[in-house]
């Protein structure tokens, strides 16, 4: 009895082990799209710590990440796999811990009241409405420079002093700044974490005027596009007036400056404010339809011409170009870069003749942000963002196995829109009511009523715009853009203006998400 008592728990353990290798060899034609998630792993730990690493310990993490690898090279196809992720979780670890230390600046420990000067890099607009700059090459006072601040961040309560604040500008003010604040509440967003990734020591404002020091001279690449953003921005601004106009500012160069606040709170309530955001949908759009428009035009071309070129590759490589051109002139923000990453892996694809639209790709384009931008995971905008394509992708290859594409055209397309809005929707839900606490219960139908628009008319009209820009017609594209916009905040109006257009949610804790990212992603 007792050697049978004893070979019970080696023949469970046998089984579970057998069960699990069978598992893995079912799974193995899959294991790609695991590794973001395991990098993902290894930055959730390195950040849910309550102290960083000091340099040895990311230096040891290092090492048997080294040692992980060469097991996993050495021993075979069998353990292979899990020794794999175990290497990608302590490169996501290492990741985090290097990106923390190549962005280290100094931060400002008291409040502080004085002159400050300074270079503009950007210009924005804080939550009082007042214009908010971005200064590098900051003096501040007597301080030392070993102890200034790489960057501070100033709202002008008292204006600037007869001219135009833009990127370039090297200005000064008398400020009062203070060290950036963590979380106001218990499980709330830590500004202060993404102050030290923004390389942001210090923040404040002031209620004297700004004065000008010096214009911009030698002019950066950074200054030039800023420029031409801001330039853009105004003659937007100046063809479509008020909300219409801002709207299409937005949009189209990132600057919010001009849309009152009023207007941004119906957007988010009635779940519409990813449309400000140029990101994965601006992105997705404006690529695919200067694809598509180029493929179509080779098909017009003479038999001959077309038989030889590879038009799709050169189709897919000027669409690149299109979106490496919107990428700068939005300013390069992370919510666009991460997109422009996804669509440059999904045109590389067609490159390569590859499946544009797959997990793979979705995969492999997390898996190079998360490894160049460890912090933008805990952001909800990546977390929005890869939570929604990933959910999509699934879906559709599954519509793809069904009789889904045996439905008449038209019934196709709305079809397609009503899933697309509602995956979405269903995937970025919970991610948005962690986030920012409450959720937009009319979102579906004010996204179904929009969406469409975005696709069909001002993306479009947008392109029309910049073509004919330099002849001096813009005006035609804006134009028509023009009622499409118009029809988009009437429809968020009304929308956050329903009773219970939004629900108060608490704050889940931490292992909520993850959680809930891991269940779907099985």
């Amino acid at each position: 009895m007792a050697v049978r008592r004893a070979r019970w728990p080696v023949r469970v353990i046998a089984r579970v082990l057998a069960a699990g290798q069978a598992a893995l060899a079912r799974q193995r034609a899959h294991l790609f799209v695991w590794l973001p998630v395991c990098v993902a792993a290894g930055i959730g730990i390195f950040f849910s710590l309550p102290v960083e690493p000091r340099l040895p310990i990311l230096w040891a993490c290092a090492a048997v990440a080294l040692v992980t690898g060469v097991a996993a090279w050495r021993l075979g196809a069998g353990p292979a796999p899990p020794l794999i992720g175990i290497l990608f979780v302590f490169m996501g670890f290492c990741a985090a811990g290097l990106r923390s230390q190549l962005v280290a600046a100094p931060v400002m420990e008291v409040r502080f009241y004085g002159p400050v000067a300074g270079r503009i890099v950007h210009v924005d607009r804080s939550a009082s409405d007042a214009v908010r700059l971005t200064l590098d090459r900051v003096i501040v006072g007597d301080y030392p420079p070993a102890r200034t601040p790489a960057r501070v961040r100033v709202s002008l309560h008292g204006g600037a002093a007869g001219f135009d604040p833009a990127p370039g500008q090297r200005v000064a003010m008398t400020a009062h700044l203070g060290p950036p604040q963590g979380p106001v509440a218990p499980r709330g967003f830590d500004f202060q974490r993404h102050a030290w990734f923004d390389r942001l020591g210090a923040l404040g404002y002031t209620r004297a005027p700004a004065i000008l020091l010096r214009p911009p001279i030698r002019a950066g690449p950074a200054q030039k596009i800023a420029r031409i953003r801001a330039h853009i921005s105004a003659q937007v601004q100046g063809k479509l007036l008020g909300e219409r106009g801002a709207f299409a500012a937005a949009i189209l160069t990132g600057d919010r400056a001009g849309m009152s606040r009023a207007t941004q709170e119906d957007l988010r309530r009635a779940n519409l404010a990813h449309l400000l955001a140029i990101s994965g949908l601006h992105m997705g759009l404006l690529t695919g339809l200067v694809f598509n428009a180029l493929v179509l035009l080779f098909a017009l071309m003479p038999v001959t011409w077309a038989h030889r070129l590879p038009a799709r590759q050169i189709a897919a490589a000027l669409a690149l170009a299109a979106g490496g051109f919107y990428l700068a002139l939005s300013g390069g923000n992370v919510a666009t870069q991460r997109a422009y990453i996804m669509v440059a892996v999904m045109l590389v694809a067609v490159m390569v003749h590859r499946r544009a639209l797959s997990l793979r790709a979705v995969a492999l384009a997390a898996l190079i942000l998360l490894l160049w931008q460890p912090e933008v995971l805990v952001e909800p905008g990546f977390q929005m963002s890869f939570a929604a394509t990933t959910a999509l992708v699934a879906a559709f290859q599954a519509l793809r196995s069904s009789r889904f594409h045996q439905l008449p055209r038209g019934v196709r397309g709305v079809a397609a829109l009503i899933v697309s809005s509602a995956v979405a929707g269903a995937a970025t839900a919970p991610v948005a009511a962690a986030h920012f606490n409450r959720i937009a219960d009319y979102g579906l139908i004010a996204n179904l009523l929009s969406v469409p628009l975005m696709g069909l008319v001002i993306m479009p009209a947008a392109i029309l715009a910049a073509v004919l820009a330099p002849l001096g017609l813009a005006g035609i594209g804006l134009a028509i853009m023009g009622p499409a916009i118009g029809w988009i905040l009437a429809v968020a109006d009304r929308v956050a203006s329903l009773p219970g257009a939004t629900t108060a949610v608490q704050a889940p804790q931490a292992a909520v998400l993850p959680l809930m990212a891991l269940s779907g992603l099985f």
